[in-house]
Formats: C-alpha cells, structure tokens, sequence
C-alpha cells in the first residue's frame, strides 16, 4: 500500500457534482456569477497569455486544445465539435478542462466542462449584450433551439431583462424540447415556423446553429436597423451563419480577432476588415453601441480566456458545495529525484 504522503490529489468535478453544483446554485444565479468572473477578467485582458486555439479538423468536425495563463494559474479546456454526432445519439460538443498553479505547475482542478461550456458560452452572450444591445431590450429570436438554447435564454433572462424569447429551429422537435424546457422558468416563450416570424420585434437575434458549413441562417433583408445579432453557431473554418453583407452594415465585436478571422463570421471579410474587441469596450477604452439604429453584432466563436474564467468560478465553489471529488492523478514521491523508487515500494 503507498502511503498517502506519495500523491497529490487533485479535486475533480464529475458531470454528476457539475450538475449538482448548478441546482444548488441556480441555473440563473450560476449564470449571472460567470458572466461578472468573465467580464472580470476581459478587464485584466492585457495580462493573458492569448493565442487561437489549437485545431485538429477532419471532415466531420474539429477537435481543439484552448489554454492561456494569467502568470498565477495555467488553464486549457479539451473541446470537440461534432455536428453529425446527433444522429447517432452522441452530443455535438464534449469538453472538459484544468487549472494550475505556475509556480509549481502542479494542477489545482479537473472539471467536466461540456455542461460548462454551455453555461460559460451564454453567460459571455449575454454579457456582450449588456454592453452592445439596444436599452431596454426585452425580445429576442433565438434561431437554433439545440443543446445551447436553454442556457442562452436564461443567460439573456438573467443578465440583461430578456422577457419573451422567439424559437425557430429547422427541426420542430428541437424547438418543442427548447419551448418545454422554458416552461416555468419566468420567460414569454413563443414557438416560431420560420426565421422570420422569430425576429419579428426582437432586438436582439440570437443564431446558434450546429451545421458545419458556410450558411446563411440569417439574410441582409431579414435584419433591421437597431438590433443586436448574437452569432455563436459560426465558430471554425467554413462554418458561418450570416450573409456576409449583414456584416457590411454592422458594426462587429469580437473576443480575439487573430482566432475570430479564421473561425467567425468575419472569416466571409477580407484581412482589414474593421472589428472591436470587445475588452476594450468594457474597459472604456473604446466605445460600444453610439446610435440606437445601429446594428451591432458580437461575433462570438469562445476564448480560452472565457473558459479559465469559468474554471476558476467553479474552484471557488468547492468549499462552499463539497461538490468534487479528490482524484489521485499525480505521482508525488517524498524524494522527488526517486520516481523509481515509488514502484519499488507499490510491489
């Protein structure tokens, strides 16, 4: 028997203590808390280690590693994106993630992040919005009512006074699951045929679709002046959901452009095609919305940034919840120059 002096735990959360934690906490209140960690850290935006995320595509989705580091804690989330996945039962994105600590490089937390993700991804939609969305917005057209739609909903309910949310989804089924979900939860939910009837008095249009492929979910003559697009579903390489001449009449923000280039909607757009970052905005270094007729558009594909944010919120939890689990996951010898040792002694 190894002594327990030999390991260094480290506490992992399960899928099964993730949601857990998220029932204890609230759906909503989780939301509102991620959306000020994240907002928190976009202000200290300078600090980060920033680079695109390491891709692997093939021809039926992509699988990415997306780290960065705040010169205190290392974080990276593993996160795949398979659209065909559906068919076969399967979900069409999978994450999970960790921090550690730089000064000893040891991991502080493993966490599941495909429930995560969701969350984080609407909790950064909506904290946009806070800041690029018309005042006063109390509609929006959520067109894809997949794996995502809840939690956009919710986040949008939570963090900026969404009241009613429009559905439109290619597949009926997933706009009834998205409409049953809802039900309860404080929001107008009104089941749409088409992507028009959604955005019909919505100021805000929310796509997030799952299609691999350059699309047009969303028309030039289907977006009027004043309102502000959320375009989440268009996040790798030929994967889009906007017209490109949406984009022409829109003033566009974005997390990180070197990876929003390659992987948004402004992937349509020559090199120079002007964006806003979208930290400079909340840091006041730039300004957001300026005319109630402008068109807005956060070009959201995720950033590491968004993810370590979402690590670190769920590590400050574990005292409050208990929720995790000790996992012994690294070797840690009295004797750090004797490894070998260890195995010696295990037999």
């Amino acid at each position: 028997m190894i002594a327990p002096s030999h390991h260094a735990y480290v506490p992992f959360v399960s899928v099964e203590n993730m949601l857990r934690l998220v029932v204890r906490l609230g759906v909503e209140r989780v939301l509102a808390d991620l959306a000020t960690e994240i907002e928190a850290d976009f202000l200290r935006w300078p600090l980060f280690d920033k680079t695109p995320r390491v891709a692997s595509h093939s021809e039926i989705g992509v699988i990415e590693l997306m780290p960065t580091s705040d010169g205190e804690s290392y974080g990276f989330k593993y996160v795949n994106g398979h659209p065909s996945n559906t068919k076969a039962g399967l979900q069409t994105v999978t994450a999970f993630g960790l921090l550690a600590d730089v000064a000893t490089g040891y991991p502080v937390l493993l966490s599941e992040m495909t429930i995560l993700t969701a969350l984080r991804t609407a909790a950064t939609s909506a904290m946009a919005a806070k800041w690029l969305a018309p005042k006063g917005a109390t509609v929006m057209a959520l067109i894809g009512n997949g794996a995502q739609a809840e939690f956009q909903a919710l986040g949008f309910k939570a963090i900026c006074g969404i009241t009613e949310v429009r559905l439109y989804d290619i597949d009926a089924q997933a706009t009834a699951k998205c409409a049953r979900n809802l039900e309860g939860q404080g929001l107008n939910v009104v089941a749409c045929k088409t992507p028009e009837e959604a955005i019909l008095g919505a100021q805000i249009i929310t796509t997030c679709t799952a299609d691999k492929q350059y699309a047009t979910i969303l028309t030039d003559n289907m977006v009027g002046a004043g309102v502000h697009l959320n375009a989440v579903g268009g996040d790798c390489p030929g994967k889009t959901e906007l017209h490109k001449d949406i984009l022409l009449r829109a003033k566009v923000f974005v997390e990180y452009p070197e990876q929003t280039r390659i992987e948004g909607e402004i992937q349509q757009m020559p090199a120079d095609f002007a964006v806003t970052e979208l930290w400079q905005v909340i840091a006041g270094q730039t300004a957001g919305r300026v005319d109630p007729r402008e068109i807005t558009l956060f070009d959201s594909v995720g950033f590491a940034i968004e993810d370590f944010a979402a690590l670190r919120y769920i590590r400050s939890k574990l005292a409050e919840t208990g929720l995790f689990a000790q996992l012994d996951m690294i070797a840690d010898p009295d004797d750090p120059r004797d490894l070998f040792g260890m195995i010696l002694r295990a037999g």
